[in-house]
């Protein structure tokens, strides 16, 4: 054991039981750096816990239990790194812990069952989770708050089977099986009544596919008929490339406005709303700085820290925190340290890839798995490939239709509509651009606009010379396939295509099922 990136067999640190035979060891001072950030998620915990209202809702709530596994989360996702690469990581995943728990808190303080604070919960807006919220880019006085996000998943990256009890609930209901697991457990969540209540009123967005605006019914159902909280459907077209198809977008802003001031009594605040924008652009630029850099040789912001915090800078925080964008300017600050020093981030890259489809490492650290197992580098994947454009800082007018552009630009559904183009298309281009080797293509079972291109994507990748990987799963339904399922069908690649042994032999199959 030493300080050095690979000193260790990490799959050694497995056990039958919940958690790691012990910490990894890092060197003296990486090792005390890891220790004292795990301290400091500790310490979210705990003052999170000693408010009577949140003890209320640990036992309200099932899905609750799944947040005492935030450290272990943590741990999974930084196993293996060192230097610049530990600190980013932490930079990036502690600042989402601790703005989850600013959700939670705030969740349970106007929540009818918990805190049922009435004056602040008409100060509320609830989001869809799979929206972006510039919506709320102009309400200073007013606080967005997505109920899934904490509910269905976030929980799923602490604990792999979270979602699987409103899965079935959502399907003992009578809703179809094959649909995407995502919405369908949001709509369980819903059918068990286990969903903080409160809000003015709330907004949905129609998404992806069928599965969400099924869930989506369900969900918006027993908001305005039972809890008597109206839902406004904001509707983003399906050609989102296509100049027709945007004064449409912008006036699907403009009415979503409307709703939320004639139902809380707020009025849109352009002064805020350009200051959010300035925020949102600073972000923009360093995001396209990390991806730069992920075109060379020595590649800094990458992997499963990178999708998570993309996801969540982008879409929930949308400029309205100013820790998003400190915290951008210190990992710019430590990344570009570490690339003008040529700092290795694994022990031996062997192949440069990109992770492409809808993915299922939220269950799993399947990310840094690859890099700590085979040398495999993922230089950025489908979900943080979002929308790089700059927001106008002053013109009222541009600034609605730059609000229906990340509308229409949302994570999970920039790359699954619009065309083929955006999905099959521009993966070879951005394979080309990072100098990309490989392609790792998460095959969703229920996620039909991507399954139905199967042939196209093989056709493609023997044109343009680059291996694909296929790799199937359900998204948050571990039990369909595994955790070792999954890495299986990298394993299976990697030795009969490229006839490579791992670098880490001990992590090619890991006792982790039982594991958070």
């Amino acid at each position: 054991m030493s300080k050095e990136i690979g000193s260790e067999r990490l799959g050694d640190l497995y056990t039958k039981g919940l958690v790691k035979k012990r910490r990894e060891w890092r060197g003296v001072k990486d090792t005390l750096y890891d220790f004292w950030r795990w301290l400091g998620i500790m310490a979210i915990l705990a003052k999170f816990i000693v408010v009577p209202r949140n003890i209320k809702a640990m036992f309200r709530y099932r899905w609750m239990a799944n947040y005492l596994a935030v450290p272990m989360m943590i741990d999974k996702n930084t196993t293996g790194l060192r230097g610049p690469q530990l600190r980013i990581a932490h930079l990036e995943f502690d600042l989402v812990a601790s703005d989850v728990a600013k959700l939670l808190a705030n969740l349970f303080k106007g929540d009818r069952n918990t805190g049922n604070d009435t004056e602040f919960s008409k100060k509320v807006v609830l989001e869809d989770e799979n929206e972006m919220t510039t919506f709320m880019m102009g309400f200073p006085t007013l606080m967005g708050l997505s109920r899934e996000t904490p509910s269905v998943y976030v929980s799923v990256l602490l604990n792999q089977y979270a979602a699987c009890h409103y899965i079935d609930v959502a399907q003992e209901f009578g809703l179809p099986g094959d649909v995407c697991p995502m919405p369908e457990a949001e709509a369980g969540v819903s059918i068990d009544d286990d969903y903080p209540v409160l809000g003015a009123c709330a907004v949905q967005c129609n998404t992806t596919c069928d599965g969400s605006l099924m869930g989506n019914g369900v969900i918006s159902n027993k908001l305005e008929l039972q809890d008597g909280i109206p839902c406004f459907q904001l509707a983003a077209p399906l050609r989102h490339r296509e100049d027709d198809v945007q004064e449409y977008a912008a006036q699907e802003i403009r009415d979503c406005i409307a709703f939320i001031e004639k139902h809380t009594g707020a009025k849109w605040d352009w002064d805020y709303y350009f200051e959010c924008a300035k925020r949102v652009n600073e972000s923009t630029r360093h995001r396209q700085l990390w991806l730069d850099m992920s075109k060379t040789d020595y590649p800094q912001v990458f992997g499963g820290n990178l999708a998570l915090y993309t996801e969540t800078n982008y879409m929930a925080i949308c400029g309205k925190i100013q820790d998003f964008v400190d915290t951008d300017r210190k990992i710019t600050a430590i990344a570009e340290k570490a690339y003008a020093a040529k700092n290795p981030v694994v022990k031996e890259v062997r192949h440069r890839a990109i992770i492409w489809g809808v993915q299922s490492h939220y269950y799993m650290d399947f990310l840094v798995w690859l890099q700590n197992c085979w040398g495999i580098i993922p230089l950025t994947d489908m979900l943080s490939m979002v929308s790089t454009r700059i927001l106008s800082e002053d013109d009222k007018e541009q600034a609605i239709y730059d609000m229906a552009w990340l509308n229409e630009n949302m994570i999970m559904r920039n790359r699954t509509h619009g065309g083929y183009k955006v999905l099959l298309d521009e993966l070879w281009e951005f394979c080309e651009e990072f100098r990309a080797d490989t392609v790792i293509l998460w095959e969703h079972m229920a996620c039909k606009a991507l399954d139905g291109m199967h042939g196209m994507f093989e056709e493609k990748a023997r044109e343009k010379n680059i291996h694909l990987i296929w790799v199937t799963h359900d998204l948050f339904d571990p039990r369909i396939v595994s955790r070792q399922g999954v890495r299986n069908q990298v394993n299976q690649y990697m030795r009969t295509v490229f006839h490579e042994e791992p670098l880490d032999p001990s992590l090619e199959e890991i006792n982790d099922e039982n594991a958070w």
